[in-house]
């Protein structure tokens, strides 16, 4: 798949945001107020940075290696490797394998996205078998056999387990990778997922790990730089993860997803799914497509996987159940403003205002262009 690199592809993804939050359904859990997302905070004046103009001769390619219900990233660029999480204690000979295969001798860097297993765990396997130039994680230490198996075999190499703070930034060859997130403290171990944008020229790339809603909520409102081509969606398609405020930030134009086959756990969630259907997103999944490995020139980037999947497999909520396309723009005939609070509802929600301070807009733009913000109970 070709990405569209025009101003007027831009301006539709800008226009699907708008749409997006209007197709926002009251069954979406853990919505978060708008106001807050749109506080004072900002985000740290280190983080802009310089990308590279990929020379004659670049090459550039994101793998998302097919580990199930886990997850294990590889990006190499100009002969450089970068690998994000190894997915399961199991899986680590497959990475290691698929490492090989791809002639990587030397690991850069090697990126634990959070502690839980089916990320840490196949990484000790990796590091035993690859030099790395830096090892970063989100924590040094963890009770769990799978990371302080990790940290040993990152020791054994001479290195130790790197903190990278918000802001900080690198090269992989001509691809620059920063680190946006977290902005704050979780008890949620999901929520302290390393989040990197990786941008090759013109392409760009957001690895998210299990990232749930409210570290997402947490990353607009630090005013980072989210707009990207390409999603690592989070926590393997989760309910959870990817709602639709950070959807309208991040306006990817594919979203892919390391899930494995029949899991237990029901990802990717439909409700998930529909969001992304509702963004205009293209979903590759490994349980149907294998690995899905992303090559870029630096202008346009194309999309292979090991399997054909056909678009309505990968993301069955395109199809109305009849078989015929689904469309995913719902009908909003208004949205009711409160003069008051200069927030906008949907009809149904629960929190409009009295008559008396109701202002009615014929659509989700004319309310924001009036300085109107959307409630975050029923347009979170």
């Amino acid at each position: 798949m070709k990405k569209p690199n025009t101003i007027t592809g831009r301006l539709l993804r800008r226009l699907t945001a708008l749409a997006l939050a209007a197709a926002l359904t009251l069954s979406l859990a853990g919505c978060q107020d708008l106001l807050a997302l749109l506080g004072e905070g900002g985000y740290p004046a280190s983080s802009t940075v310089q990308t590279q103009t990929p020379a004659e001769g670049s090459s550039f390619s994101v793998n998302f290696i097919d580990v199930g219900q886990a997850l294990s990233v590889l990006v190499t660029c100009d002969g450089q490797s970068m690998l994000y999480d190894g997915g399961n204690v199991a899986d680590g000979s497959l990475v290691v394998s698929y490492l090989e295969s791809a002639g990587v001798t030397r690991l850069e860097y090697v990126i634990c996205s959070h502690a839980h297993e089916d990320h840490v765990g196949g990484l000790a396997a990796v590091l035993a078998k690859f030099p790395a130039g830096h090892v970063y994680a989100p924590v040094t230490q963890n009770d769990t056999q799978c990371f302080q198996d990790f940290v040993k075999y990152t020791q054994q190499q001479g290195l130790n387990v790197e903190i990278p703070a918000v802001g900080t930034s690198w090269q992989l060859g001509s691809a620059t990778v920063q680190v946006l997130g977290p902005v704050a403290q979780y008890d949620d171990t999901n929520d302290t997922s390393l989040v990197l944008r990786i941008d090759y020229g013109q392409t760009s790339f957001l690895l998210t790990g299990d990232m749930e809603q409210k570290a997402e909520s947490d990353l607009v409102n630090s005013g980072a730089n989210l707009d990207v081509d390409v999603l690592q969606v989070g926590h393997h398609g989760s309910e959870t993860s990817t709602g639709y405020v950070f959807l309208n930030s991040v306006l990817p134009e594919v979203g892919v997803i390391s899930v494995g086959e029949g899991n237990s756990y029901g990802h990717p969630s439909e409700n998930t799914l529909s969001r992304l259907r509702d963004a205009g997103v293209d979903v590759w999944r490994t349980d149907l497509a294998g690995t899905v490995t992303i090559t870029s020139d630096g202008t346009n980037y194309t999309v292979s996987s090991e399997k054909y999947a056909a678009p309505e497999q990968q993301n069955p909520t395109l199809t109305d159940g009849s078989g015929q396309q689904s469309s995913s723009t719902q009908t909003i005939q208004a949205y009711i403003g409160n003069a008051n609070s200069k927030k906008f509802h949907l009809p149904s929600c629960s929190n409009l205002p009295d008559p008396a301070n109701q202002v009615l807009f014929s659509s989700y733009e004319e309310a924001v262009q009036a300085g109107y913000t959307p409630c975050g109970n029923c347009l979170g």
